[in-house]
């Protein structure tokens, strides 16, 4: 098969896989392909730049019959493998041309994980030691696999993941049968334990040296696959985070691609607007100080579909509000809906020098619209007074996604 039909199905393959987001690693400053000091970014800069790399899977043909997946055993899809050389040639000749910046390199199931690894290495390691490749790697370790084999990858690979796809262990043996809990923690907890043991090491030896897996590593789970509600979800991210020290946990809503009695029909649509709510809250999880339980109680298995999280939040804690925003500590000014990490920061330097006003929010980039409702401040600007019914009536034009970057991602 010609390379080029073999990209054409393999690129494919992967488009389903939406952890190929990264800041990328400062490592090999001198090689081929590192284009800035600080490494490569991937995906969307935050100014809304998009930056290429190739995402790509190795091979489709799956020993695994994973129902939800394309490429599962069982599937009627054209089937391709590339060589490690050929693809190693591929990313090169690719980046020369300036079409990528970075390689995602993913696989199906080849024999079984750990020859898949085998493959994935020989892949790195030619272009890492033959071709000087100094430009980001992110790839994926093979539940299943040895604990040295994903040691040999992560120090060729600036960031390494293991999908964890479904929420519960019930939903991967009804799902996934090939699949285990243990096969996707082991891996998990191994990478988080070398990260950190690597981290101590340097820190107390003061040596340089090639880091492992040093942008992080990271997960994917999916969305509407499986019966598992929004608050089983953030609990087992919040998990992760905790456990594990994932960078990042990504979600995907699920597309159907197969006919399965266990499975959302093929006909349904992928459940945008609720993957987004996850980010949101994820979001506050990582960033806001907020926990799992905080955002969605036992009472409400699911994020509310027209308010973002922390919005959310407040209306069901009204009584925390108003915020005296020369007065508060960060984590309750962070609380308040409108208000950022960077913003709060600044209010925090700002108030220093003298008593804040609403004009001096607004210009310290606070998100007046719905900030106004839940802060106090200096002069005649008080917090609105409403029940929270009109509050929810006024937010609920705030905040909403349709989706548009994620349906964009899903036609790549």
């Amino acid at each position: 098969m010609e390379t080029l039909r073999k990209l054409s199905i393999l690129a494919e393959g992967a488009k389903y896989d939406v952890s190929c987001s990264s800041s990328g690693s400062g490592k090999r400053r001198g090689a081929v392909g590192n284009t800035s000091l600080g490494g490569i970014c991937h995906s969307w800069s935050d100014d809304g730049r998009c930056i290429s790399l190739l995402k790509i899977l190795f091979s489709n043909d799956c020993v695994f019959d994973c129902a939800y997946c394309v490429n599962r055993r069982s599937s009627g899809v054209e089937r391709a493998t590339f060589t490690p050389k050929e693809l190693a040639d591929l990313t090169i000749q690719m980046y020369r041309r300036n079409y990528i910046e970075g390689l995602f390199l993913s696989s199906a199931v080849v024999h079984s994980p750990d020859d898949t690894m085998i493959l994935l290495i020989r892949t790195a390691k030619l272009l890492r030691h033959e071709y000087g490749f100094g430009g980001y790697i992110h790839a994926k370790a093979i539940p299943g696999a040895s604990p040295h084999l994903i040691r040999t990858l992560g120090f060729l690979a600036d960031r390494m993941s293991v999908n964890i796809e479904l929420p519960s262990e019930p939903s991967l043996r009804a799902l996934a049968p090939q699949k285990t809990r243990n096969s996707i923690l082991e891996p998990m907890a191994f990478i988080g334990g070398t990260i950190a043991e690597e981290k101590a090491d340097r820190k107390r030896t003061g040596r340089r040296k090639n880091a492992f897996v040093p942008a992080g590593h990271s997960t994917q789970l999916m969305v509407g696959a499986s019966p598992e509600n929004d608050r089983a979800i953030l609990s087992l991210s919040q998990g992760l985070y905790k456990k594990f020290g994932l960078k990042r946990v990504y979600y995907s809503a699920y597309v159907p691609v197969a006919e399965n009695p266990l499975l959302p029909a093929v006909s349904s649509s992928p459940p945008l607007l609720r993957e987004h709510r996850l980010y949101q809250a994820d979001w506050l999880l990582r960033f806001y100080g907020f926990r799992a339980e905080e955002i969605l109680p036992g009472d409400k298995p699911y994020l509310d579909e027209g308010l973002d999280p922390k919005c959310a939040w407040a209306l069901s804690h009204l009584s925390f509000f108003p915020v005296d925003v020369n007065r508060a500590s960060y984590e309750e000014i962070l609380r308040v809906p409108g208000i950022g990490v960077k913003s709060a920061k600044r209010i925090l330097e700002a108030r220093k020098g003298h008593f804040l006003d609403a004009d001096d929010l607004q210009k310290l980039g606070v998100v007046m619209k719905r900030a106004r409702f839940f802060v106090a401040c200096r002069g005649n600007f008080s917090p609105f007074s409403a029940e929270a019914g009109t509050l929810r009536q006024i937010l609920s034009g705030y905040g909403r996604d349709p989706g548009t970057t994620r349906q964009l991602r899903l036609e790549f």
